[in-house]
């Protein structure tokens, strides 16, 4: 099987010679959910570590497919090897999965006392945020992303499976989210109590900051108050090395040793999904490779016409002739399904080529059976790589 060929027009996407580029360090998958793009990650590392590069596969997307696919058990924070790959040209592959919790709590243990550390993750609202809060994951992924680039010695290319939908380019924004958040107005009343030294600071807070406390602990109780404004201020603090790095790590993304490749389906949800992606990218200046177009469908008889398999099909069906002449209109019937539904994909792909022309591009072919081994994964990397 052979990866489908996009039209004449469109240029192609290389992606043998990206892997092949030793000037590039991160590859970021991002696409909706449900185009195969864990697949294409891990599909990707495989052939990038067998053609000799030291690969650590990041996945964001909690989903389990990736550590099945790689022969692994589980997954977790931890990069952990893969075995049973080709290491003869020198190379090598890790897998891992984001755990936003253990991330954060490296964070804290990294950036503070022990005292103060201990401190931080024993508070309630600390184990609440770290586990929940909205725009965490991002903010960990930065983060997660950064110690991996800063270990350079140990991998020379990450490849980062995003979460599903819109919500894979979140991360982008974790720089400014957080300063935002950092900055807001509620945080800094809850911090102003504490950011106050004795009775000149409470003089200069004065009574609106009091009547403000004085409400919030009427509101969400005392213990709780006090658990946000421990937090806050641990924040305040500890984190402004974070943002640092956060806005460090988004530079990185932006310079050319970072390729972004956009996934989709040849399906209109997807491509529309996919045409916000690419439009996102290259409106923050962010370096796209290009788009992998999965699950293209294909048909060997392409010459049958679904047209003449159902006329065809009609007169099997009259005739009242043996069961094989049923079994064989019944094909005839699924033919001209597949191949109306590979003439609609098609459709729909080169209606987002028109719209989107100089946009790399390489086409995939749908497999007959799910992507479960590292046999598979090898099937889907040569299709990758084009004819």
């Amino acid at each position: 099987m052979t990866a489908a060929r996009a039209p004449r027009s469109v240029p192609r996407l290389d992606l043998d010679r990206l892997i092949a580029d030793r000037t590039i360090g991160i590859v970021v998958c991002c696409g909706a959910g449900g185009v195969g793009k864990t697949t294409t990650a891990a599909a990707l590392g495989l052939r990038a570590a067998e053609a000799g590069r030291k690969v650590v596969v990041l996945t964001i997307d909690p989903a389990r497919r990736l550590a099945q696919s790689l022969g692994l058990t589980e997954l977790d924070n931890t990069p952990r090897p893969v075995t049973d790959i080709d290491t003869s040209a020198g190379g090598s592959l890790d897998a891992m999965m984001l755990d936003m919790k253990r991330t954060f709590d490296e964070v804290v243990m990294a950036h503070s006392d022990p005292a103060k550390a201990e401190q931080v993750l024993a508070n309630p609202f600390y184990q609440a945020v770290s586990s929940s809060f909205a725009g965490t994951q991002e903010y960990m992924a930065m983060e997660k992303l950064g110690q991996l680039r800063a270990s350079a010695d140990h991998w020379d290319l990450i490849v980062v499976d995003t979460p599903p939908s819109r919500s894979a380019l979140d991360f982008l924004d974790a720089p400014s989210r957080l300063g935002s958040f950092l900055d807001g107005r509620f945080i800094r009343l809850l911090a102003a109590p504490a950011r106050a030294s004795g009775r000149a600071g409470l003089k200069v807070f004065g009574l609106g900051v009091q009547a403000v406390s004085g409400a919030m602990t009427k509101v969400l109780g005392g213990a709780f108050l006090r658990d946000v404004q421990t937090f806050v201020n641990a924040l305040d603090t500890m984190f402004g090395g974070f943002r640092e790095r956060a806005d460090q790590t988004y530079r990185l993304l932006s310079e050319e040793g970072t390729a972004f490749l956009v996934v989709a389906a040849p399906e209109r949800d997807a491509l529309r999904e996919a045409s916000f992606f690419v439009d996102r990218l290259e409106a923050d200046g962010m370096p796209l490779a290009g788009l992998v177009v999965n699950r293209m469908g294909r048909v060997a008889a392409s010459g049958l016409t679904p047209s003449r398999s159902l006329s065809v099909a009609e007169s099997l069906e009259e005739g009242n002739g043996p069961r094989s002449a049923t079994t064989a209109a019944g094909l005839l019937r699924l033919h001209a399904a597949l191949v109306r539904t590979a003439e609609r994909q098609r459709e729909l792909a080169e209606r987002f080529f028109r719209g989107h022309p100089t946009i790399p591009v390489v086409q995939v072919a749908a497999l007959s059976r799910d992507v479960h081994d590292l046999d598979s994964l090898r099937q889907v990397g040569t299709m990758l790589a084009g004819p």
